[in-house]
């Protein structure tokens, strides 16, 4: 169970310079996203795909913290998706949908 998200002046500028915001990046969770491992050897991180709650499509690059019992997700990077690689997700979803 998620207790909330992480957010300080660590993670927080690197999230926010392709233009989303917080309650953007809470909304692609919110949403159900699609999630997939990373490939970072610095720690484990996922990566996930989903929707905004103004319906734009969102990549969000992000680790789980624990602290005190509660598990937080700490956005690590998030930008919107380009046109392209939304019609090859949705592709995909229909595929997986179709099987």
């Amino acid at each position: 169970m998620i207790a909330d998200f992480d957010w300080d002046d660590g993670n927080w500028p690197k999230c926010a310079k392709h233009g989303l915001t917080k309650e953007d990046i809470e909304a692609v969770f919110r949403s159900g996203p699609q999630v997939f491992g990373d490939p970072s050897v610095e720690e484990q991180r996922k990566r996930a795909i989903g929707v905004t709650s103004n319906g734009r499509h969102a990549f969000v690059v992000f680790t789980l913290r624990q602290r005190h019992d509660k598990v937080y997700i700490r956005p690590i990077s998030a930008r919107f998706m380009h046109q392209e690689e939304i019609e090859f997700y949705e592709s995909q979803i229909g595929t997986e949908k179709n099987s």
